[in-house]
């Protein structure tokens, strides 16, 4: 076996390695040389944080006591990144673009930018994951107790851990304030520490089943209960697991870190959606195996936790121990490590960040170093969240297995679940919800299953647990109002996500959300339409460059303020010095700083530093009210702070009005423009021709003139309809419906278009045939076959071009068919022609319009018709249908 000494050392060598990988890895991404530290792979095997010394020591421990059981920890994951694409990829594009630093931010800024919020999430997070870290001292100090020779106590072993943990933490975790809060250098520490305990765990599990027994055939019969390899899949208990271990993904602080923050491109998730369920299929595959041996090879009162290290050591291969103790060392601190830096980063920036910034509040352009009180504070973050964990392992000596503390921090951490899914998919979920919500099913977590867990040490005493307080059976802790589940952990599942959803659901509904807190809801729910940079959104303010530029190099560091502050200068067309104070420059300023310091500290301090921000001081301290109120600040005004709310209200509405109005307009001139292009094309056109055509027959140039006059009259038309304000604003054009013949309406459409296709060298395809009387407004009609018509000879670049036009009777409906023998238009971009306002990326497709399809498609739709892209025909196809004359249609 191993001696002490032999073990320490090794621990102290291999945190050294980890010491100068993290060290190289963060000085390259100093450099920007990012290489392979930005790959999937690292990222994929960075996930490998879930796989803590619960799955590395506890999955065999939970594997000899309750068989198949462990499968749902790792089912669970499995699950969650095979759907990457329903809620992983919403959360990685949200971070992205709203520079979200922690889960708790995440819902902070979700809710209003709410610093309330901000601190309930924080303290959940916190005390969920107290268990879990005291998890891994304990199994940290069982494993280092199995090799001590010196007659060392595990709590004096757990003291030194926490203490190194702490230190390492502290060193690269904190060691500067990134805009991202990314860590290149703990990142790909950690990938490394996966591939450790992968080789490890697998190698112990090789050893067990080709080394000691003769192969998977061998094993599996020495096993001495066979009810361990049936499981109940469709139980309670089984169902518990799998939603636990599913949320966890999402929820637990260490892997919101690692999946989302760390994130550095959404398309890692697609190679982690396959790659992580293969790691964890890899780290589960020997478990049985080992558990089996375990049990038949080892004494009965052996502890099953530490299965992985004990059947080496009894089989007599000291060097395959050592190797399975580095694993779990690689497990547990990976873990610690991550979990410490997502906590104290909470810590910090919802927590002592708006307490400093209430003691601050008159002084903030002239406060010290911001930097430095921001290290600070997550530094003693970290070691207060270890604190207590090694107080939690203290309290209750260490004595429950592995899998069961684990499971205590995965319900508290799923707290946060509904309101998760209601920020990402509910635009109604409001902040009171979601405040109330959390703190009621974390109440119920805590008195049902995390304050047991203390076997009466803690709060509540053993008779408590047994009979309920007051001894009111209805009360008690794992039997509430006379439920009885068999399992503690599926009865307190069951009621607190019970309690949470409904309190969402219920509250949300009675609630009224804020200005900012449907813009976020907004922006978070339609993150990927495109919305969430949409001009006019961003909340004005006014400040000086100067106090901006200030306020961004105290929090981001010189350098970084100074290259966001020129690019900033550059792209408002100045060659030096700051730029111009405007809503661009804070909206960008806001979400460099929400990377640092978290969404509502940031809003906080940028509003505050304005001087005349969107809210005032009280607020700002606040943050749990209305951050979107729009008020002037002014010591002079204080006590005139009743009537500004009344100004800042019918400010809002004006603001509000007046943006309406502007969209209007812009929409109006637009749609306006392209109304009176298409006759004066053809107005222009046919002029230039008379002009310049000395030799044109008189017929001609009569029939010109003819087209010239016609297309002026109904220039004249729309023009009439166009000023006509009301009726364009509220879509109610007056169009009538009159017996149209459509072959002339077809002739007039072609006779406009025909300088068109003659420049383009178009060759036309029509052949009319039997005239078709339909019911609809003629100038209208030819609008849309006109539109159309130039469209095709834009685009349809064949070789050489060619449209077809086709008009094909079935019923009553009648179809035409303008087609052209260009490239086509992808099936992804197809509906997108027909978007208002929306030009596809490539100009060559056709059909490539901004407001004539659109327009097109309501003229026929306002017609009892229809304009569709047929998805047939080697280039694009559109169809025109209407409905045939009802008196002629009933003749035929």
């Amino acid at each position: 076996m191993p001696s002490w000494n032999t073990i320490v050392i090794t621990c102290l060598l291999y945190v050294t390695l980890l010491f100068c990988i993290a060290f190289w890895a963060e000085q390259r991404a100093k450099r920007g040389q990012f290489g392979w530290i930005r790959s999937p792979w690292v990222y994929t095997l960075s996930l490998s944080v879930y796989c803590t010394t619960w799955t590395y020591y506890g999955a065999v421990g939970s594997a000899a006591r309750s068989g198949m059981e462990f499968v749902t920890i790792y089912l669970g994951p499995t699950l969650t990144f095979l759907g990457w694409w329903l809620i992983l990829r919403k959360l990685v594009r949200i971070s992205r673009e709203q520079r979200i630093t922690s889960v708790a931010d995440l819902l902070s800024s979700r809710y209003g930018k709410s610093t309330s919020i901000g601190v309930v999430v924080t303290l959940i997070a916190v005390l969920a994951s107290t268990p879990y870290i005291a998890l891994q001292l304990q199994s940290l100090s069982l494993s280092f107790t199995l090799f001590s020779d010196v007659g060392t106590r595990p709590a004096q072993t757990a003291f030194w851990i926490a203490s190194g943990l702490a230190a390492f933490t502290i060193l690269f975790g904190t060691r500067h304030v990134d805009a991202n809060e990314q860590h290149y250098g703990v990142v790909t520490a950690i990938a490394v520490e996966a591939v450790v305990k992968l080789v490890a765990l697998t190698s112990v599990g090789l050893f067990v089943v080709f080394g000691i027994a003769d192969g998977p055939a061998d094993i599996f019969a020495r096993l001495p209960d066979p009810d361990l390899l049936s499981a109940d899949v469709f139980g309670p208990r089984w169902v518990t697991l799998l939603f636990l271990s599913a949320t966890a993904v999402i929820c637990l602080p260490r892997m919101f870190q690692v999946a989302v923050v760390e994130n550095v491109d959404e398309r890692h998730l697609a190679t982690a959606s396959w790659a992580f369920p293969f790691y964890v299929f890899l780290m589960s595959l020997f478990v049985m195996p080992i558990a089996i041996m375990g049990m038949t090879g080892l004494p009965a009162d052996a502890n099953p936790d530490i299965y992985v290290l004990t059947v080496p050591l009894g089989a007599g291969n000291g060097g395959l121990a050592l190797l399975a103790f580095l694993g779990g060392f690689s497990a547990a601190t990976s873990m610690v490590i991550v979990a410490a830096i997502a906590l104290s980063t909470m810590v910090s920036n919802h927590i002592i960040m708006p307490l400093w910034l209430r003691s601050t509040r008159h002084t903030t352009a002239a406060s010290g170093d911001v930097r430095g009180m921001l290290l600070l504070s997550r530094r003693a973050s970290i070691v207060g969240v270890l604190a207590l964990g090694y107080i939690y392992f203290r309290v209750t000596g260490g004595s429950t297995s592995l899998a069961s503390i684990g499971l205590i921090s995965f319900l508290g951490a799923a707290q946060l679940f509904p309101s998760i899914i209601g920020a990402l998919y509910w635009r109604g979920a409001t902040r009171t919800g979601a405040i109330t919500a959390v703190i009621l099913g974390f109440g119920v977590w805590a008195y049902a299953l995390f304050i047991p867990s203390f076997d009466g040490a803690f709060l509540l005493s053993p008779e408590v647990i047994a009979n309920g307080p007051w001894g009111v059976e209805l009360l008690r802790p794992q039997g509430l109002f006379g439920s009885e589940f068999e399992d503690p952990l599926v009865h307190a599942t069951l009621w607190s996500m019970a309690v949470n959803v409904s309190a969402l659901v219920v509250v949300s509904l009675l609630s009224r959300p804020g200005a900012l807190e449907q813009l976020q809801a907004k922006l978070f729910v339609d993150v990927f339409t495109g919305t969430a940079d949409r001009p006019g959104m961003a909340l004005r303010r006014t400040a000086k460059s100067e106090d901006l530029f200030e306020l961004a190099q105290r929090i981001l560091g010189r350098e970084t303020a100074w290259r966001m502050f020129t690019q900033t200068a550059r792209a408002q067309g100045k060659a030096s010095g700051l730029p111009d104070p405007s809503s661009d420059l804070t909206q960008r300023l806001e979400r460099a700083l929400a990377g640092a310091i978290g969404a509502a500290s940031a809003h906080a301090m940028v509003s505050q530093i304005g001087g005349h921000g969107t809210v005032s001081v009280s607020e700002l301290m606040r943050m749990a009210d209305e951050t979107a109120q729009i008020i002037e600040y002014s010591n002079r005004i204080e006590e005139k702070s009743r009537e500004l709310e009344e100004t800042a209200s019918q400010l809002r509405h004006a603001n509000a009005q007046l943006h309406e109005i502007a969209e209007q307009k812009d929409a109006f001139l637009s749609q306006v423009s392209h109304e009176l292009r298409t006759p004066m094309t053809s107005v222009r056109s046919f002029a230039e021709i008379l002009r310049d055509g000395d030799d044109l027959e008189p017929d001609q140039a009569r029939r010109f003139v003819s087209i010239i006059h016609e297309e002026s009259q109904r220039l004249t038309r729309l023009l009439d309809e166009i000023l006509d304000v009301s009726v364009l604003e509220n879509g109610q054009a007056q169009i009538v419906q009159v017996p149209v013949s459509l072959n002339a309406t077809i002739e007039q459409a072609l006779a406009a278009t025909e300088p068109l296709m003659r420049r383009a060298g178009v060759q036309l395809i029509h052949a009319p045939g039997q005239d078709i009387t339909v019911s609809a407004d003629r100038d209208r009609l030819a609008q849309v076959l006109i539109n159309v018509l130039s469209n095709a000879v834009k685009y349809g670049q064949g070789s050489p071009p060619a449209i077809i036009v086709q008009v094909k009777k079935t019923g009553q409906r009648v179809t035409i068919t303008i087609a052209d023998n260009g490239p086509g238009i992808a099936p992804e971009d197809q509906e997108k022609v027909f978007e208002k306002f929306t030009r596809l990326g490539h100009q060559t497709l056709a059909g490539s319009a901004g407001l004539g399809l659109p327009i097109s498609r309501e003229i026929m739709r306002n017609l009892d018709g229809d304009l569709t892209l047929s998805p047939n025909g080697p280039g694009a196809s559109f169809q025109i249908s209407l409905n045939a004359h009802e008196d002629v249609a009933a003749a035929q």
